[in-house]
């Protein structure tokens, strides 16, 4: 038993163990490349070094010249899983990707992603994320936004029923690279995807996307997690106008703290991705530090418990929330 801010919590450290050793980790396999001179199979071994569980691979970035047999060999060698695939989509595609004007890039853009879907099935993941980054526009009157809209609609619907056994997970950001994305916010993205009406559609969070689009990382965990849609996090922090993909907890820790709950909350069960950009930092420090904030936010809500979390919740006070904060920092 733990005494805590004046609470007994009883704390089952055994439990607890187990628990961090489940938790799902991936991180981003583009910050270690630089460091293992492009060599995929040596970043997979520094993956499993610091104690990662999980890899999501770049379609087709990281596995053009990779057969599914030989990464799912690459994985088993080094005690890791597949969490999934998302797609990256590079050149024919800067003027939009499923809702291209040109149907033949459009084409395009849908056969990669059921080629990912086959990818991803082949090496036992279980989610392919589809970020949509060229689909928008930068002009006025530069797209017809109906016609755009109807025409990635179709192209999801054609991607869900091509493989209903894989999770299909929209990833969405409100800007960069285009001035404007198509599906921009989470309200656009559960649109999207209520209109797709698909069992196997559902929607990635990317933490530092909803600080750019001014929206509350919790709130979207909340509502996509209650309806069992949320099927993939990217964890990173910044300060709201950009992308900045720093390390979690360190700028906006009490928002962490809440997004992790809800995501506790739900029993969310898929890896927590690591969308980070050291630069200047080293990437297995940089991860490793990652790692041990998340471990640690997961310990601080089970030490405060989720009942007393839920409590301060359904009193709607902001001093409340001001004394859980102080319980937080004690």
């Amino acid at each position: 038993m733990i005494v805590f801010g004046g609470r007994a919590c009883y704390y089952d450290v055994e439990e607890k163990n187990k628990e961090e050793q489940e938790m799902k980790l991936a991180t981003r396999i583009n910050s270690f490349l630089p460091k293992f001179n492009n060599d995929l199979e040596e970043v997979l071994k520094e993956f499993s070094r610091i104690g990662l569980t999980h890899v999501d691979l770049n379609y087709p970035e990281h596995v053009e010249d990779i057969s599914a047999e030989k990464m799912k060999g690459f994985l088993e060698d080094n005690n890791l899983k597949a969490n999934g695939v998302a797609l990256r989509f590079r050149n024919e595609f800067i003027n939009g990707e499923l809702g291209n004007a040109d149907k033949n890039i459009s084409d395009n853009a849908l056969q990669l992603c059921k080629d990912a879907c086959d990818y991803c099935r082949a090496i036992d993941g279980e989610v392919v994320t589809i970020w949509l980054g060229y689909d928008g526009f930068d002009y006025s009157f530069q797209i017809d936004y109906e016609k755009v809209w109807n025409q990635v609609k179709n192209c999801m619907i054609e991607i869900a029923d091509y493989a209903p056994d894989v999770k299909i997970s929209i990833e969405y950001k409100p800007f960069q690279p285009r001035a404007y994305a198509l599906i921009d916010s989470l309200g656009l993205a559960m649109s999207m995807m209520y209109e797709i009406n698909r069992e196997n559609i559902g929607i990635t969070l990317d933490y530092c996307h909803m600080l750019m689009k001014h929206e509350n990382p919790a709130y979207g965990a909340s509502i996509l997690g209650s309806r069992g849609k949320l099927f993939g996090i990217h964890l990173n922090d910044g300060y709201g106008l950009n992308d900045d993909g720093l390390m979690i907890g360190t700028t906006s820790l009490v928002k962490t703290i809440e997004f992790m709950y809800y995501t506790k909350l739900h029993n969310y069960d898929h890896a927590y991705f690591f969308d980070t950009f050291p630069v200047i930092e080293d990437p297995a420090e940089e991860c490793e530090r990652n790692m041990r904030m998340i471990k640690k936010i997961d310990s601080l809500i089970d030490r405060l418990g989720m009942d007393y979390i839920g409590e301060i919740i359904s009193q709607n006070s902001a001093v409340k929330v001001s004394d859980l904060v102080l319980e937080i920092l004690s």
